[in-house]
């Protein structure tokens, strides 16, 4: 049998039925023999003795689809007139769409909007520079940059095929904050072109959202914009999974009983998002961490390490974490973990190597779509289990993060997002789900609580004040820090 069936590979299936009582019982039979999870059941029309149906039916891939499709047509009296990948159709002509905040339907309206009227606007901005988050879309706009060197499992794809995803990401940013997000994507590699080219369209924007940018080129990148620029920079790979992770560890935390302090920690992982989550635990009070690439645990006894080979970043790691200096992969390393992360790839850590574990342990096992370890196979093992997944409890999307600290950014005009910021981002997260609603397959909210984003927003902005980070109280365009509702309103 295939595995499990997902909206992702879902089909709506047009079939021609004899118009007779049961055929579309044998019809749905079919479907159900062969695997699939029907939907929607819709009649198109009845007419010379058939109707005309359309079938919508989750399958687990491609190849699962074809075989569906090929069980109906063996069913006497029913015949597939059509398939239409939904997800695929989802994407036609793109995701998003621009549209006008004021109507243009008279001349007056025309002569504010554009020419004549315009040039006063243009002219006080000319006088005062900062008037531009006054009078332009620039402040509550974020550019979605990538170079789709690194998107999601797929890898190095290029700047076009990426541009689904950040059309996603700017959907996300619009539905969960109310802000105006536009995809960049950029064909070169070059830290010193995409630095040049995001420097260049900086003006238009109120923040600026590195995306899917490989690293070791993506810390670069990030470190030379937030010097260069006076808004926001926002690696959200990196960042975004490190502070939704972190808010997952306050509450796992609570639950068992642990201090951050005395925390054994296990990280797999050293891309963008391992190095994050690391220097944020750090940051936290987590300093007992272990953490290895591809060729295992960092230590300053590896063979590359020592012959100087080892990319800085690492470098920094081998020497910093590790103090036993154990060496081997995963499985070799995880002796007395308190809390596994996996951020690396499917399969990696063998379920057995859990039981080495301490009591009451932790799994994050956030690979995408295959983690490291299912849920499954560590459950045996492991009192708390979260991944990236959304058909599994604990879900650490970054979509519970990048929505509500941009939003926070912008409504007091931060000119950066600093890391007292994103621990105040991973705080908020974490103190949306209450006490007493704390369980082991409840430690990190919903994706879809709207009450996140807004928390969020407001953790950022007062810690922006604190710290002295703001540069406007967030009151001056008409409505409250982290008040979606509000600036959604002012965009109806």
């Amino acid at each position: 049998m295939p595995g499990a069936t997902s909206a992702q590979y879902s089909l709506t299936i047009r079939v021609e039925i004899d118009h007779r009582p049961g055929m579309l019982g044998k019809v749905a039979s079919a479907i159900g023999d062969a695997g699939g999870t029907i939907g929607s059941v819709d009649l198109v029309s009845l007419s010379g003795g058939h109707t005309l149906r359309d079938i919508t039916v989750d399958t687990a891939g491609d190849e699962h689809g074809a075989q569906i499709v090929a069980a109906i047509d063996q069913v006497e009296g029913a015949h597939v007139i059509d398939t239409t990948d939904r997800t695929l159709r989802m994407h036609v002509g793109g995701k998003i769409e621009q549209h006008n905040k004021h109507p243009l339907k008279t001349r007056d309206d025309l002569s504010m909007a554009y020419t004549p009227g315009v040039a006063r606007v243009c002219m006080a901005i000319h006088a005062d520079r900062d008037k531009a988050f006054q009078y332009t879309i620039k402040r509550n706009t974020v550019a979605v940059v990538s170079d789709g060197s690194a998107v999601l499992g797929l890898g190095d794809i290029g700047p076009e095929a990426s541009m689904p995803v950040m059309e996603g990401k700017c959907m996300l940013f619009k539905e969960f904050a109310g802000i105006d997000a536009f995809p960049i994507v950029l064909n070169t590699k070059d830290p010193d072109e995409i630095v040049a080219a995001v420097e260049a369209i900086s003006p238009g924007f109120g923040g600026i959202n590195l995306e899917d940018i490989s690293a070791p080129r993506c810390f670069e990148i990030e470190d030379r914009l937030k010097a260069s620029l006076d808004i926001p920079v926002f690696h959200d790979d990196q960042h975004g999974t490190a502070v939704v992770t972190l808010a997952a560890l306050l509450n796992a935390v609570k639950l068992t009983g642990k201090r951050l302090e005395d925390l054994n920690v296990l990280i797999v992982g050293l891309g963008a998002a391992g190095v994050a989550v690391a220097k944020i635990f750090r940051e936290a009070g987590v300093a007992n961490q272990i953490v290895c690439d591809s060729k295992g645990a960092l230590h300053p006894g590896r063979p590359d390490y020592e012959d100087g080979s080892m990319p800085g970043i690492k470098r920094w790691f081998a020497e910093h974490t590790n103090p036993e200096r154990r060496t081997g992969g995963p499985a070799d390393v995880i002796d007395g973990a308190d809390l596994f992360v996996g951020l690396s790839g499917a399969r990696v850590m063998p379920p057995e190597a859990l039981a080495r574990m301490n009591d009451d342990a932790m799994v994050f096992a956030m690979a995408n779509p295959n983690p490291e370890v299912t849920p499954e196979e560590a459950a045996p093992y492991a009192r708390i289990i979260a991944t990236g997944r959304s058909d599994y409890p604990n879900q650490i999307n970054n979509v519970l993060c990048f929505p509500g600290v941009f939003r926070g950014a912008l409504d007091v005009r931060a000119r950066s997002i600093t890391e007292e910021m994103k621990m105040a981002a991973a705080r908020g997260i974490a103190e949306i789900v209450a006490d007493d609603e704390l369980r082991e397959d409840y430690i990190i909210p919903s994706v879809f609580n709207r009450d996140v984003a807004a928390a969020v927003a407001d953790a950022v902005a007062a810690q922006a004040k604190e710290q002295g980070a703001a540069t406007a109280a967030g009151d001056e365009v008409g409505y409250a820090p982290g008040d979606t509702s509000d600036f959604r309103a002012l965009d109806a």
